[in-house]
C-alpha cells in the first residue's frame, strides 16, 4: 500500500513538473482616442439642401407649441433658398400647416409628419393616406392619459399622433407602453416612431428618406448633391438615403451619428451663413 501510494505521488509530481507555467495575463492595448467628428465642408451652390427643424434649425423647447423662428432665421432661409435656386426644403415631424405658421411669411418646399405629407417647390401638395378613423379612438385614449399623468402632452397632427414627455421624463415608460399598446391594436399599417422625448404613432411607408427621394426626382432638386441636416432618430432614414446617393449627412448634437457633425443649431445657422458670405465675397464690387 505504501509503495502504490508513493508511485501515485511520484506520477503526480511528474505531471506537475510537466505543466506549463501559468500564462501572463493579457494586457489590452488602450484604445486610441476617438477622432473628433468633423464639421461638414462649406455648403455649395449646387446642393439640394434638406433641413430638419426642431433641434436642427431651432433649439428644442419643453413645449413645441412655444417654439418660434425669429426674423433673422426667416431671412436667412429666404436668402439660402434664393442662392440655391429654390432647392431648399424643410423635412420635419411637424405638420405643413404648423411649419408655414412657424416660418411665415416664407413658404418653402416642405415635407411634414416625417414625409406623410409633402409640398413641392412648385406648390403642389402631395398628401399621404386619408386620415384613419381609427386614430380618433387612439387620440381619445391618449388625451385621457395626459389627464392621468400631468405633464404629458399630446400633439394631434391629423395623420399621426405624438405623445411628448419632455417636461416629465419620469413618464417615459408609461408613455411608451401606452403608444405601443395602441399601435398593436391599430394593426401592421402603423408603427411607433421614437424621437427626441416623444413617441409617435404614424403610418408605415413614409419616412424622411422617402420624402427626400421624392424631392430629388423633381425640379429644382433633381441633379443636385443632396445635403441633409438632422438631430434625432427620425432623421436616420434621411441620412441613409443621402449617403447612398453621394450626398452629405450632417448630425446636429449628440443624439445620432452621421458622416459629418455640427454641435448645435447655432452652429447650423453659422454654417448656413457661410454660403451667403461666400456669395457676397464673390460678387463683383461696384467701381
Amino acid at each position: 500500500m505504501w509503495l502504490v501510494t508513493r508511485r501515485r505521488s511520484a506520477r503526480k509530481s511528474i505531471r506537475r513538473g510537466n505543466q506549463r507555467p501559468p500564462a501572463a495575463p493579457r494586457v489590452r492595448a488602450p484604445r486610441p482616442p476617438a477622432a473628433p467628428r468633423s464639421a461638414p465642408p462649406a455648403l455649395r451652390a449646387d446642393a439640394a439642401l434638406f433641413l430638419d427643424v426642431d433641434g436642427t434649425l431651432l433649439d428644442l423647447t419643453n413645449d413645441p407649441a412655444a417654439t418660434r423662428a425669429d426674423a433673422h432665421m426667416v431671412a436667412l432661409l429666404s436668402e439660402i433658398a434664393e442662392r440655391l435656386h429654390g432647392a431648399l426644403a424643410l423635412v420635419s415631424g411637424r405638420s405643413i400647416a404648423r411649419l408655414d405658421d412657424l416660418f411665415a411669411p416664407l413658404r418653402l418646399a416642405v415635407a411634414g409628419q416625417h414625409g406623410i405629407e409633402r409640398r413641392g417647390a412648385d406648390g403642389r401638395l402631395h398628401a399621404g393616406p386619408p386620415i384613419d378613423a381609427c386614430l380618433e379612438a387612439a387620440r381619445l385614449e391618449l388625451e385621457a392619459l395626459t389627464r392621468t399623468l400631468p405633464g404629458l402632452r399630446l400633439e394631434d397632427k391629423g395623420r399621426s399622433l405624438a405623445l411628448h414627455f419632455r417636461q416629465t421624463p419620469q413618464w417615459q415608460t408609461e408613455a411608451q407602453a401606452a403608444v405601443s399598446s395602441l399601435v398593436r391594436r391599430l394593426g401592421p399599417e402603423y408603427h411607433v416612431q421614437p424621437g427626441s422625448m416623444v413617441f409617435e404613432i404614424k403610418a408605415r411607408g413614409h419616412t424622411k428618406g422617402t420624402a427626400i427621394a421624392a424631392f430629388c426626382a423633381e425640379p429644382p432638386f433633381v441633379g443636385r448633391t443632396p445635403v441633409f441636416l438632422g438631430d434625432d432618430l427620425t432623421d436616420l432614414d434621411g441620412f441613409n438615403w443621402v449617403d447612398a446617393h453621394g450626398g452629405l449627412s450632417v448630425a446636429v448634437g449628440d443624439r445620432v451619428q452621421a458622416r459629418w457633425h455640427l454641435p448645435d443649431p447655432r452652429a447650423v445657422r453659422d454654417w448656413l451663413q457661410g454660403l451667403v458670405a461666400a456669395d457676397a465675397a464673390s460678387a463683383p464690387q461696384p467701381l
